[in-house]
């Protein structure tokens, strides 16, 4: 036994790679490529079970909410090996990651290849020769209680999703999806927009100045008018959302006053009237979780959530950093000797506090991973150390992790903080004389300690561009020596106006920010939330900020006021609490989701359960879920095929009311009356209907879209089961029909296009001929960088669009007969090499395709991330991605093999 083969499973291929090289000889490693098996979609089941209890979501409500599972058609295959493998095996370890995810792929995995040799559990959270090593030696049995936390959390999804998403999909639009954390997220995104629509900018002024002591030698400061009269003078802080002052003892300035209070001091003597010195100490940042991960790495790396957890999983399953997936900032002792004797090399020993620092989790039911993010091994190598080894992304998200882990464990940055109040009499002309305070702080820093090596960055504060805050920004301003009574002269007194600004819109990082401290949802799934509210068309990136498409005001209203309790903010909370007390055994999981699905059992709306919710929807409104008031008579519909207007005081010759489209990128908070008026008078009335093609008999429009007018034709809705899934729904609509959509030209216009521009566009590509020597056919088409003529794999622009329709084959055979110039002169090489594939041994490149970038060994071909570019994407990634494609095999449909399914109560874990 002991010298028979041990086959170990892991998640992911690179993670595959990277274990077998630290195991050797007598362990086979292989990837399972995440589940295996999952909950089929209802139109799955086998024939008999269609109508039983598993008919609905796969889910048996009525008898403890047992699930029933099958092995995904693209795992098949997959499963087989392992199989076979194991035939061949003495022992099996099962080493996915130690959260509840990967805990459930292990035992998914036990369920399935039902071993017959001795399992064992191996756990670690980096991945080093050494901890690989310590996990062989100190391997444990399967916990079932994390199990029980994830199969509750996909049966709620199920429940959630299959219940609540055909309510939108009758009642604002095919397609859509609701669930337990992302319509909670888009709620939160979408009740900021509304409080930027409803915000009113106040102006205010204030006055400013340099001031000198008598001592030359000494530096400058500048000060800002904080008292009149015995009053503070506002600033932005003190303004409502309504543009309102606040409080009563507060004095508002107007461009008059400050300018007159500016003409009284000119020869007004100035005086300190008091000075406050006080010490100045500042503490590290604790390492990193997943949430404060995803947080700073948006700010400081400008890296989506999706990108930043996609990079950081390619560094831990290669051995550079610990797990991912962690709200805990704990270090090992290890690490913290580590990062301690790190710093003292590299910065000297001051720099190290006496005793090491210990942080802990304020995160409740935080994940179960023992570590925060942090550098793998015991002893950390340093970003210079990496260099050679990563790149891009992964080089630059090391480094901020290892800064940040390293500085956790140094010493407190010290300084002082002085405060100086300055007086003088003001005597604006005409008006009485009155008292003035002017104030300024400034911080000097004699000790920087942790900030030599890291600072944490901040988001956007909401009031950083009032003069009243910059004595924050200020931190390292340095004031003169000065002490109470002292005379000051003042120079470049100036009046300066401002204007409060709305409520600043979330970013991935401030969303996760506040995601996290509302309870909503775990850190490891933040990244996933966020992509799925993108990908579902309820939020676009403008920079940095997530804005809300009007499409997200009518689901979010919608759920509201039909589903309250499902996106309320604390019922979320408490429930993510519960799946938490689940995890650890304190609560039962069918209780539990008896409780949330039936409540009661009365059936009711009151009942307490989603079941009475859903059947007891009572007449919901479509039209007036889909309309938002904008004012003045005019009212934002989230119509079928986008936003458009409607003006109520302004009918149209068939009695019914005026429209105009919405660009796409137009944020809701722009979308003014008055900007509504402009669109009414410059849009065509939503959709301008041109004409029916003769030949289709579809509906020929043409619009206003996110990258110009295009004209476009209608085709019917397709008729989806009401019990896919989304993944399901996804997957249909993709294989249903797409509408031809062409550009205009630049020398058209939506004003004057016609039926018959709008069919000559639609027409396109056109076949101009065939080359009479190569026999390949030559096709004129309109593309990205122009248009252009296509024969096989090589292109050659056109110097016209209208030349698509005119240019003869005898004319485009002379532009193929000239040399090749520009834009694609020569076969285009690949973007990158990356080295040769294990599997098939054939070089990966990266290379530039019709629909954008992709990797290939020149058999197998799989297109990039939405995330990843050729510049930043690692042979590690490439190589999985191509191992991830390859196990998807070819795209075949077949009824699930009912041998390959079960139930949770049918396959026992062996132990």
């Amino acid at each position: 036994m002991a010298g028979g083969r041990k086959l170990v499973i892991v998640e992911s291929p690179a993670k595959a790679r990277t274990i077998a090289g630290y195991l050797g000889e007598g362990y086979d490693v292989e990837a399972s490529v995440g589940h295996i098996r999952d909950l089929p979609q209802p139109s799955e089941l086998p024939a008999d079970m269609k109508k039983g209890p598993f008919g609905k979501f796969a889910v048996d409500v009525e008898h403890g909410f047992e699930p029933y599972y099958v092995v995904d058609s693209d795992k098949k295959k997959k499963v087989a090996e392992l199989k076979k493998l194991l035939k061949e095996s003495d022992e099996l370890f099962l080493a996915t990651d130690e959260d509840r995810e990967g805990e459930a792929i292990a035992w998914h995995l036990l369920a399935e290849l039902k071993p017959k040799v001795p399992v064992k559990r191996m756990v670690f959270h980096e991945i080093t020769r050494e901890a690989i090593q310590r996990a062989l030696e100190n391997t444990r049995e399967l916990d079932n209680r994390l199990v029980d936390a994830q199969e509750t959390r996909r049966i709620l999804d199920r429940l959630y999703g299959y219940e609540v998403s055909p309510v939108l999909w009758r009642k604002v639009r095919q397609g859509l999806s609701a669930g337990r954390v992302q319509s909670v997220a888009t709620r939160l995104v979408v009740e900021r927009e509304r409080e930027r629509m409803a915000f009113r900018a106040a102006d205010y002024w204030d006055v400013t100045g340099t001031f000198a002591v008598a001592d030359a030698g000494e530096p400058t400061f500048e000060a800002r008018l904080t008292g009149l009269g015995g009053k503070r003078v506002a600033s932005g802080r003190d303004f409502d959302d309504r543009g309102q002052l606040r409080g009563k003892d507060v004095v508002h300035l107007d461009e008059a006053t400050a300018s007159a209070l500016v003409a009284g001091l000119s020869a007004s003597p100035f005086s300190v009237a008091s000075l406050d010195t006080k010490p100045y100490t500042r503490r590290p940042a604790a390492p990193f979780t997943t949430s404060t991960l995803q947080q700073e790495a948006s700010r400081k790396l400008r890296m989506a959530s999706r990108q930043t957890m996609r990079t950081a999983q390619g560094l831990y399953e290669n051995g550079y950093i610990t797990y991912m997936r962690t709200d805990s900032p704990v270090l090992s002792t290890q690490a913290i000797d580590a990062a301690r004797r790190q710093a003292a090399e590299l910065y000297g020993a001051e720099y190290v506090p006496a005793n090491p620092r210990v942080y802990t989790s304020k995160a409740k039911g935080a994940q179960e991973a023992h570590e925060a993010i942090r550098p793998a091994g015991d002893h950390f190598r340093t970003p210079a150390q990496v260099a050679r080894e990563l790149s891009g992304d992964q080089f630059r998200l090391y480094e901020l992790i290892w800064k940040r882990t390293v500085a956790s464990q140094m010493a407190d940055a010290r300084g002082q903080t002085a405060s100086v109040r300055l007086s003088a009499t003001a005597t604006p002309a005409g008006g009485a004389p009155v008292e003035t305070v002017f104030s300024a702080s400034g911080t000097v820093i004699t000790f920087r300690g942790f900030l030599a090596a890291y600072e944490e960055g901040k988001d956007v504060d909401r009031y950083g561009d009032d003069e009243s805050d910059k004595g924050a920004e200020k931190a390292e301003a340095r004031l003169p020596q000065m002490a109470q009574g002292d005379p000051l002269t003042a120079s470049d007194l100036s009046a300066d106006g401002h204007r409060t600004s709305p409520p600043p819109r979330f970013t991935e990082a401030s969303l996760v920010k506040a995601l996290e401290e509302r309870g909503i949802g775990r850190p490891s799934t933040y990244a996933a939330t966020i992509s799925v509210i993108q990908d579902r068309g309820y939020v676009s990136s403008r920079g940095q900020a997530l804005v809300p498409t009007w499409l997200a005001f009518a689901v979010t209203r919608l759920l509201e006021e039909n589903f309250d309790r499902l996106v309320d903010y604390d019922f979320t909370a408490s429930m993510e609490e519960d799946l938490d007390e689940i995890a650890a055994g304190d609560k039962q999981r069918s209780e539990w989701l008896e409780a949330f699905y039936f409540g009661d059992r009365s059936g009711t709306r009151g009942s307490g359960g989603l079941r009475g919710l859903v059947e007891n929807l009572g007449e919901i409104d479509a039209r007036e879920v889909n309309s938002i008031d904008i004012g003045d008579g005019l009212t934002l519909r989230v119509g079928r095929y986008g936003p458009y207007l409607e003006d109520a005081s302004d009918l149209g010759e068939d009695g019914n009311p005026r429209r105009a489209s919405v660009p796409d990128d137009l944020a809701p908070d722009e979308l003014t009356v008055e900007k509504a008026r402009e669109l009414m008078q410059t849009q065509p009335e939503g959709d301008l209907v041109l004409g029916e093609d003769p030949v289709t008999g579809t509906t020929i429009v043409a619009k206003n879209g996110r990258y110009g007018p295009y004209v476009t034709e209608l085709l019917p809705e397709p008729e989806l089961d009401l019990g896919l899934s989304a993944a399901a729904k996804k997957k249909a609509l993709a294989a249903a029909p797409k509408p031809r959509t062409a550009s205009l030209f630049k020398t058209m216009s939506l004003q004057t296009v016609t039926i018959d521009d709008a069919l000559q566009l639609l027409s396109l590509p056109r076949v101009v001929g065939t080359d009479p020597e190569s026999g390949a056919q030559i096709t004129a088409q309109n593309g990205r960088y122009g248009p252009y003529l296509k024969k096989g794999t090589d292109s050659r622009t056109l110097a016209s669009e209208e030349q698509l329709f005119t240019v003869t084959l005898e004319e485009a055979l002379a532009i193929y007969a000239q040399p090749k110039r520009g834009r694609g002169a020569t076969a285009a090489p690949p973007l990158r090499e990356l080295g040769d594939d294990p599997t098939s041994g054939k070089p990966i490149v990266v290379k530039d395709g019709r629909f954008g970038a992709y990797v290939t060994d020149g058999e197998t071909n799989r297109t990039l991330p939405r995330d990843v570019t050729p510049e930043t994407i690692t042979p590690e990634q490439a190589v999985e991605l191509l191992a991830e494609k390859r196990a998807q095999g070819p795209a075949k449909k077949k009824a699930p093999a009912r041998r390959a399914t079960t139930t949770r109560s049918k396959a026992a874990a062996k132990k």
